[in-house]
C-alpha cells in the first residue's frame, strides 16, 4: 500500500476517530464540507449542490453540525431540528450521484467551538475518504449552509483543478443577493460590504502585490494532500478562511475559478466576531450608514515600496538597507522598522540562491497578513479612511474605468474586473 502524506497528517493531528464507516465510491474527486450551526435553512443549501450538474468524478458532501458546550439550548435544538431535515432530504431528495454524511458534534469545548474547528473537522474527515479512494490530490471543497451555487458549480471547480495540474488551490467566485426578501437596508448594506471587499482586492492587485485573492470561507478548495501537508485548517472562531489560504498562496500555483458563482447569504449573524454576518448586524446598529474602508493612498504608498522591492532589493548590500527604507514614503518606513524589516530580508537572503527564490521567501514574510497590518497602521496614523463609494471611484479612476454613479453600479464594475 502507497503511504501518502495523509496518513502522517491523520495521525499526528487527530481531532475525532473517523466517523464515516462507509467505503467511499473508488472514483471519489470532490468532498464539499459544511458546517452547519443554528442554521435553519440547510436543505436550501444541499438542495443546490443537488440542482449542479455532475462532474466527471465522484461527489461527497460532509455536513459538520456543531455546537459548543457554551451554547444555549435552543442553539442545539435548532442544530437537532436542522440534522434530521437534512437526514430526511438526503434519504429522499438527494441525487444518485451525491453523497451526503452528516457528523454531528453537540458540545465541542468552549475554548475551540467555532467555524474554524467545524471546518477542521469536515475537512479531516474528506482527507480521510480521498485517501481511502486512493486520490489524494483529490478535491476539499469549502461551503456553507446558507449558500446557493450556479448550476455548474461542481463542475467548474473540477475542470479549474483539471486545467490547473500544478493548481493547489482556489478562490471560487462569489456573489452576494442585492435584492430579494429581505429588508432594503440589508441589499443596501451588502452592496458596500461587497464592494470593500472587492476595493480591497482590486486595491492590492494594482501595487503589484502577488497575492491578491479572495479569503472567503464558502469559496474556497484545496487538494487534500496539500491541506495535509501544510497541517490542516485552524482552530479559528472566525478569519480563519483569511489565515488558512494566506498559509497556502505563498506556496505558488494558487489560481481563481471565475466561470461560476457561489451565492452567500447577506442576513445578519452573531456566529462569528466578524465577517458578513457580523458586517450586516453592525450595518443595521449604525447612526451613520456608510461603510468607511482603506484610503486609496494606503495603496499607493505600498505600490511604491513593492515596485523598489522588485527593482532592487535582492541586489543591495546590508550596507544599502538605510537608504533604501529613507526613500520610502514616511509611513511605510515607520512601519517596516517598527516590524525589523532589515532582519526579515537578511534571513530570505541567507536561504537564497535566485531572485525568484528571495521574493518566494521575502512573501512568506511580507504576506496578507502583515499586509494587512500595514493598512491599519497607515489608518490609525497617516490615512484615514473613506467612504467607500469615494475610495472605490477613485481607484476605479486610477485604473483608467469608470463605475457609474449608484454603489451598485460600483460593485458591478468591480465584479467585471475580478472575473477578469
Amino acid at each position: 500500500m502507497t503511504i501518502h502524506t495523509h496518513l502522517s497528517y491523520l495521525d499526528k493531528n487527530p481531532f475525532a476517530p473517523r466517523q464515516i464507516s462507509e467505503k467511499p465510491a473508488d472514483n471519489l474527486g470532490l468532498v464539499v464540507v459544511i458546517p452547519c450551526h443554528n442554521e435553519p435553512d440547510l436543505n436550501g443549501s444541499l438542495q443546490s449542490l443537488a440542482d449542479c450538474s455532475p462532474p466527471d468524478c465522484g461527489v461527497e458532501v460532509i455536513v459538520v453540525v456543531n455546537s459548543g458546550e457554551m451554547h444555549p439550548e435552543g442553539v442545539k435544538l435548532q442544530n437537532l431540528q436542522s440534522l434530521a431535515e437534512g437526514q430526511k432530504w438526503a434519504a429522499e431528495s438527494a441525487p444518485d450521484w451525491l453523497k451526503v454524511h452528516f457528523l454531528h458534534f453537540p458540545d465541542l469545548s468552549r475554548k475551540h467551538a467555532g467555524v474554524g474547528l467545524a471546518r477542521k473537522i469536515g475537512m479531516d474527515e474528506a482527507v480521510d475518504r480521498l485517501e481511502q479512494a486512493e486520490n489524494p490530490k483529490g478535491i476539499i471543497l469549502c461551503y456553507d449552509a446558507d449558500c446557493r451555487c450556479d448550476p455548474n458549480y461542481l463542475q467548474a471547480v473540477f475542470s479549474g483543478f483539471g486545467q490547473n495540474p500544478k493548481g493547489i488551490a482556489c478562490s471560487i467566485y462569489f456573489e452576494h443577493p442585492t435584492s430579494g426578501d429581505l429588508s432594503p437596508e440589508i441589499y443596501e448594506g451588502i452592496v458596500k460590504y461587497e464592494l470593500y471587499l472587492r476595493y480591497y482586492i482590486q486595491g492590492l492587485r494594482s501595487t503589484g502585490y502577488p497575492h491578491h485573492h479572495h479569503t472567503i470561507g464558502s469559496s474556497m478548495a484545496v487538494r487534500a494532500d496539500v491541506y495535509a501537508k501544510e497541517g490542516g485548517m485552524n482552530r479559528r472562531k472566525a478569519g480563519e478562511d483569511f489565515y488558512f489560504l494566506h498559509k497556502l498562496m505563498p506556496l505558488g500555483n494558487f489560481f481563481e475559478v471565475n466561470d461560476t458563482r457561489v451565492i452567500p447569504s447577506p442576513r445578519t449573524s452573531d456566529r462569528v466576531p466578524f465577517g458578513t454576518g457580523k458586517a450586516m448586524s453592525d450595518w443595521l446598529q449604525a447612526e451613520q450608514k456608510d461603510y468607511p474602508v482603506y484610503a486609496v493612498e494606503s495603496f499607493r504608498v505600498l505600490k511604491s515600496f513593492l515596485e523598489k522591492v522588485y527593482r532592487e532589493l535582492f541586489d543591495l548590500g546590508s550596507e544599502d538597507y538605510a537608504s533604501f527604507l529613507q526613500e520610502l514614503p514616511q509611513s511605510m518606513r515607520e512601519y517596516l522598522e517598527m516590524e525589523d524589516f532589515i532582519s526579515h530580508v537578511e534571513e530570505a537572503k541567507w536561504h537564497s540562491t535566485s531572485p525568484q527564490t528571495f521574493f518566494k521567501r521575502f512573501f512568506q514574510w511580507f504576506n496578507g497578513l502583515e499586509t494587512l497590518q500595514f493598512f491599519h497602521f497607515a489608518r490609525d496614523n497617516y490615512y484615514a479612511n473613506q467612504p467607500v463609494a469615494e475610495a472605490a471611484r477613485e481607484l476605479l479612476g486610477e485604473l483608467g474605468e469608470n463605475g457609474g454613479e449608484s454603489e451598485l453600479d460600483l460593485l458591478t464594475r468591480f465584479r467585471e474586473l475580478d472575473r477578469g
